[in-house]
């Protein structure tokens, strides 16, 4: 399972007790995927794993807690989620855009006439 969290495009986690890792594109996946969680030393394997990987991992204690006891591996989340990770989903691609356009500029935005 540990493997797989390279396919992750987030993590979602209580400090170190729980760790869900989901795959979620918009062009392909209806709702995000599960495909790894853990629980003690397997949420902390979970976390080094998207570190290493440069996967963002997201504190958000009682949502981590919450899929962990909901969802099993390969499933998608539940609708009753879907709120709570699309807040994440748009925050993390707001986050990259800023960071991909240099000096502070807009992407999209040429600089010609």
């Amino acid at each position: 399972m540990l493997h797989d969290v390279g396919v992750a495009t987030m993590v979602i986690a209580n400090p170190t007790h729980f760790a869900v890792a989901l795959k979620y594109s918009r062009d392909e996946d209806a709702a995000p995927i599960v495909v790894a969680k853990g629980q003690e030393l397997l949420a902390l394997k979970i976390r080094e794993q998207a570190q290493e990987r440069q996967i963002p991992v997201v504190e958000q204690p009682e949502l981590a807690r919450g899929l962990y006891r909901s969802v099993e591996l390969g499933q998608v989340i539940p609708p009753e989620f879907y709120r709570a990770v699309a807040e994440i989903v748009n925050f993390l691609a707001a986050s990259s855009s800023r960071h991909a356009a240099p000096n502070g500029a807009r992407q999209g935005q040429g600089s010609g006439p």
